[in-house]
């Protein structure tokens, strides 16, 4: 018989010991225990958004660094690479910042 695992809801097998999707074992199941692996799900998630918006950041001071010190000409290629560099840096940045803000927002630490 399928049922759903208490951690990331998605249904397992009620012979098994742990959920195969994320590890959760089930045998030993409490309510702490569901809200501890929440917690750390909602972690290590912000943890990868600040990574990837320090990429970003990383991406758009890149571009900016291109056209200031390699001073393409206004119209050349080089010009338009760089400051297309610059735009999806800085709204990959955006972006991750929005998905931070509505991460720490979520329910699980209250």
């Amino acid at each position: 018989m399928l049922i759903d695992c208490p951690a990331c809801k998605k249904k397992i097998s009620d012979k098994a010991d742990e959920c195969n999707h994320c590890g959760f074992h089930v045998t030993a199941v409490d309510a702490e225990a569901v809200l501890r692996k929440e917690k750390m799900d909602k972690y290590i998630r912000q943890q990868s958004l600040q990574t990837q918006s320090f990429i970003a950041v990383l991406v758009f001071i890149t571009g900016f660094g291109f056209m200031y010190w390699g001073q393409p000409e206004v119209g050349s290629t080089q010009h338009s690479i760089a400051m297309l560099v610059c735009v999806i840096g800085f709204v990959w940045y955006i972006i991750n910042r929005v998905r931070i803000l509505l991460t720490k927002r979520s329910k699980v630490f209250g």
